[in-house]
């Protein structure tokens, strides 16, 4: 099956990847040197024009937001065709996917949302988890490439109810990272030694991902590694947060972590990884790590 992979960042470069294992592969990167790589390292076909990936048979984009996705459906538009399919991995916007959706269903194209969660290290080794949005029938058609970088992959309703679950799981994720991290700084504090807090913490009820893989080595082994941007975590917070207020919800919380994370998004900068916020955190108190 020939398909097209548009957007080869920390995600879908390996994700790509996999894909290539089995099948015939486009890619295109907005950056080509990227592109060449990917061709060099997976036998893939690298393109410079983002229309070329029109021709493929099944359309993959893992973009950084919504608007982007936007932007390359406008651009192919004209050159897709009837019996398409298109998966969407872009951690993206549940409204926007649904006007997405419709718009290829106009022109013939399934479409189906289907963000992913564990990491790069989950893209390198194919064992991401993946939320897809679509009807029975996309995701039946979506569910065996999927399949080749995924082990867990959930079929969780309708259009953009991927996209909405991805945004929910990474404002939880934000939310234990902060108060995780105000919890290990009071201990520093005391004296603790933070590798003895670790090993109580993650064997109690306070556990979580943050506590168990992200925060140790930062913390305790000093090493800061880019694994994902802090602008598109708060991307995603802000989404959760907007989601909920269309649906008139009371969120406190998720409103007070969506202002946090903006807020250390703005001194940080663009290019700050998300477990940074950290150092935001502890500096609001005029202490670091």
């Amino acid at each position: 099956m020939k398909t097209a992979f548009i957007g080869l960042g920390a995600m879908g470069y390996p994700m790509a990847g996999h894909l290539a294992k089995t099948h015939e592969v486009i890619v295109w990167n907005r950056t080509g040197d990227v592109a060449a790589r990917h061709a060099a390292e997976h036998g893939t076909k690298p393109v410079g024009e983002v229309k070329a990936c029109a021709e493929a048979d099944v359309i993959f984009s893992c973009l950084p937001t919504s608007r982007e996705i936007d932007t390359i459906v406008e651009t192919l538009a004209g050159d897709l065709r009837a019996g398409q399919l298109w998966i969407d991995n872009t951690s993206g916007d549940p409204e926007s996917a649904r006007a997405t959706a419709c718009r290829l269903a106009g022109l013939g194209v399934e479409y189906v949302d289907a963000p992913v969660t564990g990491g790069t290290n989950g893209a390198a080794a194919a064992t991401l988890t993946v939320m897809a949005g679509g009807s029975a029938e996309g995701f039946a058609r979506a569910l065996p490439l999927l399949e080749l970088f995924g082990t867990k992959i959930v079929h969780v309703g309708a259009v953009g109810s991927g996209h909405a679950i991805k945004a929910m799981n990474n404002v939880m994720l934000a939310a234990n990272i902060w108060v995780a991290g105000e919890c290990l700084m009071a201990l520093k504090k005391m004296g603790m030694d933070l590798a003895v807090a670790f090993e109580v913490l993650n064997a109690g009820s306070g556990r979580s991902f943050a506590s168990e893989s992200l925060l140790p080595p930062r913390l305790v082994d000093g090493k800061w590694p880019l694994a994902f941007k802090l602008a598109l975590l708060d991307k995603d917070v802000r989404i959760a947060a907007a989601t909920t207020h269309e649906q008139h919800l009371a969120t406190p919380v998720m409103d007070l972590v969506s202002n946090l994370y903006t807020a250390a998004r703005r001194d940080l900068g663009e290019s700050a990884d998300y477990i940074e916020v950290l150092k935001y955190m502890a500096g609001m108190s005029g202490e670091g790590w």
